[in-house]
Protein backbone atom coordinates (compact mmCIF):
# COMPACT_ATOMS: atom_id res chain seq x y z
CA UNK A 1 0.00 0.00 0.00
CA UNK A 2 3.07 2.13 0.66
CA UNK A 3 4.30 1.49 -2.30
CA UNK A 4 1.17 2.79 -4.33
CA UNK A 5 0.71 5.90 -2.25
CA UNK A 6 4.60 7.06 -3.02
CA UNK A 7 3.58 5.67 -7.30
CA UNK A 8 0.09 8.08 -6.81
CA UNK A 9 2.18 10.78 -5.23
CA UNK A 10 5.14 10.54 -7.40
CA UNK A 11 2.44 10.47 -10.49
CA UNK A 12 0.75 13.77 -9.37
CA UNK A 13 3.92 15.85 -8.83
CA UNK A 14 4.91 15.02 -11.77
CA UNK A 15 1.77 15.80 -13.49
CA UNK A 16 1.59 19.39 -11.36
CA UNK A 17 5.16 20.09 -12.80
CA UNK A 18 3.67 19.90 -16.33
CA UNK A 19 0.69 22.04 -15.97
CA UNK A 20 3.15 25.30 -16.08
CA UNK A 21 4.39 24.14 -19.09
CA UNK A 22 1.30 23.72 -20.82
CA UNK A 23 -0.34 27.01 -19.39
CA UNK A 24 2.84 28.90 -20.19
CA UNK A 25 2.38 27.82 -24.47
CA UNK A 26 2.60 31.27 -26.65
CA UNK A 27 -0.19 31.67 -28.83
CA UNK A 28 0.38 33.42 -31.73
CA UNK A 29 -0.55 36.77 -32.57
CA UNK A 30 -3.55 36.70 -35.69
CA UNK A 31 -1.81 38.79 -37.89
CA UNK A 32 1.23 37.02 -37.41
CA UNK A 33 -0.51 33.69 -38.26
CA UNK A 34 -1.87 35.06 -41.44
CA UNK A 35 1.43 36.47 -42.26
CA UNK A 36 3.10 33.38 -41.51
CA UNK A 37 1.09 30.60 -41.31
CA UNK A 38 4.03 28.15 -39.59
CA UNK A 39 4.76 30.98 -37.27
CA UNK A 40 6.68 30.38 -34.30
CA UNK A 41 8.34 31.72 -31.56
CA UNK A 42 12.30 32.04 -31.68
CA UNK A 43 13.33 34.18 -28.59
CA UNK A 44 11.95 36.67 -26.68
CA UNK A 45 13.03 39.30 -23.88
CA UNK A 46 12.56 43.01 -22.53
CA UNK A 47 13.87 46.34 -23.56
CA UNK A 48 14.28 48.73 -20.30
CA UNK A 49 15.47 52.21 -20.82
CA UNK A 50 17.45 53.15 -17.08
CA UNK A 51 16.00 50.65 -15.40
CA UNK A 52 12.46 51.02 -16.87
CA UNK A 53 10.43 48.39 -18.82
CA UNK A 54 9.52 50.26 -22.07
CA UNK A 55 8.68 46.85 -23.93
CA UNK A 56 8.77 43.09 -24.01
CA UNK A 57 9.62 41.85 -27.49
CA UNK A 58 9.01 38.51 -29.42
CA UNK A 59 10.62 37.11 -32.75
CA UNK A 60 8.35 35.33 -34.86
CA UNK A 61 9.92 32.97 -37.43
CA UNK A 62 8.75 30.72 -40.12
CA UNK A 63 9.72 27.33 -40.41
CA UNK A 64 13.13 28.32 -41.84
CA UNK A 65 13.97 30.22 -38.87
CA UNK A 66 15.87 33.36 -39.09
CA UNK A 67 20.15 33.64 -39.64
CA UNK A 68 21.10 36.13 -37.57
CA UNK A 69 24.28 36.52 -40.51
CA UNK A 70 21.50 36.91 -43.50
CA UNK A 71 18.41 38.88 -41.95
CA UNK A 72 16.84 39.86 -44.96
CA UNK A 73 16.57 36.61 -46.71
CA UNK A 74 13.19 34.92 -44.61
CA UNK A 75 10.05 36.26 -43.56
CA UNK A 76 9.43 36.87 -40.06
CA UNK A 77 7.67 39.67 -37.66
CA UNK A 78 8.40 41.46 -34.37
CA UNK A 79 5.81 41.68 -31.83
CA UNK A 80 5.99 44.82 -29.25
CA UNK A 81 4.23 44.71 -25.80
CA UNK A 82 4.28 48.20 -23.73
CA UNK A 83 4.74 48.61 -20.86
CA UNK A 84 3.72 52.34 -20.47
CA UNK A 85 2.62 54.72 -22.86
CA UNK A 86 4.71 56.32 -25.48
CA UNK A 87 4.05 58.86 -28.24
CA UNK A 88 3.82 57.54 -31.62
CA UNK A 89 6.38 60.38 -32.70
CA UNK A 90 8.65 59.57 -30.45
CA UNK A 91 8.74 55.75 -30.94
CA UNK A 92 9.47 56.93 -34.56
CA UNK A 93 12.08 59.34 -33.81
CA UNK A 94 13.71 56.77 -31.73
CA UNK A 95 13.61 54.44 -34.58
CA UNK A 96 15.27 56.74 -36.74
CA UNK A 97 18.19 57.05 -34.38
CA UNK A 98 18.75 54.17 -34.13
CA UNK A 99 18.65 53.67 -37.92
CA UNK A 100 21.31 55.87 -37.89
CA UNK A 101 23.72 54.43 -35.22
CA UNK A 102 23.61 51.42 -37.15
CA UNK A 103 24.41 53.87 -40.39
CA UNK A 104 22.83 51.59 -42.86
CA UNK A 105 20.32 54.38 -44.55
CA UNK A 106 21.00 57.70 -46.67
CA UNK A 107 19.89 60.83 -45.09
CA UNK A 108 16.87 60.90 -47.52
CA UNK A 109 16.06 57.55 -46.79
CA UNK A 110 15.31 58.31 -43.12
CA UNK A 111 13.97 61.67 -43.19
CA UNK A 112 11.26 59.45 -45.56
CA UNK A 113 11.01 56.64 -43.49
CA UNK A 114 10.57 59.22 -40.52
CA UNK A 115 8.07 60.78 -41.99
CA UNK A 116 6.28 57.59 -43.04
CA UNK A 117 6.49 56.32 -39.08
CA UNK A 118 5.13 59.59 -38.04
CA UNK A 119 2.26 59.18 -39.58
CA UNK A 120 2.00 55.29 -39.10
CA UNK A 121 2.34 55.12 -35.87
CA UNK A 122 -0.16 55.60 -33.10
CA UNK A 123 0.56 56.53 -29.70
CA UNK A 124 0.57 53.50 -27.34
CA UNK A 125 -0.60 52.62 -23.74
CA UNK A 126 0.37 50.02 -21.35
CA UNK A 127 -0.20 46.58 -23.31
CA UNK A 128 -0.80 48.04 -26.57
CA UNK A 129 1.18 45.74 -28.96
CA UNK A 130 2.32 46.90 -32.24
CA UNK A 131 3.29 44.12 -34.69
CA UNK A 132 6.20 44.63 -37.56
CA UNK A 133 5.82 42.60 -39.98
CA UNK A 134 9.14 42.15 -42.40
CA UNK A 135 9.25 39.54 -45.98
CA UNK A 136 12.25 40.04 -48.20
CA UNK A 137 12.03 42.66 -50.87
CA UNK A 138 8.01 44.20 -49.75
CA UNK A 139 6.52 46.35 -47.82
CA UNK A 140 6.65 46.73 -44.26
CA UNK A 141 3.31 45.54 -42.66
CA UNK A 142 2.41 46.92 -39.16
CA UNK A 143 -0.27 46.19 -36.62
CA UNK A 144 -1.87 47.95 -33.63
CA UNK A 145 -3.88 45.34 -31.44
CA UNK A 146 -3.91 42.96 -34.48
CA UNK A 147 -5.55 45.57 -36.42
CA UNK A 148 -3.89 46.66 -39.78
CA UNK A 149 -1.77 50.27 -39.48
CA UNK A 150 -0.56 50.37 -42.56
CA UNK A 151 2.56 49.75 -44.41
CA UNK A 152 6.00 51.59 -45.23
CA UNK A 153 5.96 50.36 -48.94
CA UNK A 154 10.16 50.93 -49.26
CA UNK A 155 11.78 47.46 -49.28
CA UNK A 156 14.30 48.72 -47.71
CA UNK A 157 12.74 50.06 -45.11
CA UNK A 158 12.33 46.85 -43.24
CA UNK A 159 16.08 45.65 -43.13
CA UNK A 160 16.90 48.64 -41.50
CA UNK A 161 13.79 48.75 -39.53
CA UNK A 162 14.46 45.33 -38.03
CA UNK A 163 18.18 45.96 -37.59
CA UNK A 164 17.23 48.24 -34.58
CA UNK A 165 16.90 44.92 -32.96
CA UNK A 166 18.69 42.21 -34.60
CA UNK A 167 22.41 43.75 -36.27
CA UNK A 168 25.29 42.52 -34.57
CA UNK A 169 25.85 45.92 -34.03
CA UNK A 170 22.31 46.62 -32.09
CA UNK A 171 22.81 48.85 -29.21
CA UNK A 172 21.06 46.39 -27.17
CA UNK A 173 23.18 43.09 -27.77
CA UNK A 174 21.47 41.17 -24.79
CA UNK A 175 17.95 41.64 -26.01
CA UNK A 176 19.52 40.69 -30.15
CA UNK A 177 20.75 37.40 -28.38
CA UNK A 178 17.39 36.76 -26.42
CA UNK A 179 15.26 37.34 -29.86
CA UNK A 180 17.35 35.04 -31.91
CA UNK A 181 17.52 32.39 -29.11
CA UNK A 182 20.90 33.04 -28.66
CA UNK A 183 21.37 33.07 -24.90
Amino acid sequence: MKRLTALLCGLIVLLASLLPLAGSAQSVPSCIRAALPDARLAGSGAFRWFGLKIYDAELWVGKDGVSAENLGGTSYALDLRYARHLVGQKIAEASIDEISKLGIATPAQKKAWLASMTALFPDVEKDSRITGVYAPGQATRFYLNDVALGVIADPEFGKAFFSIWLHPKTSEPALRRALLGLR
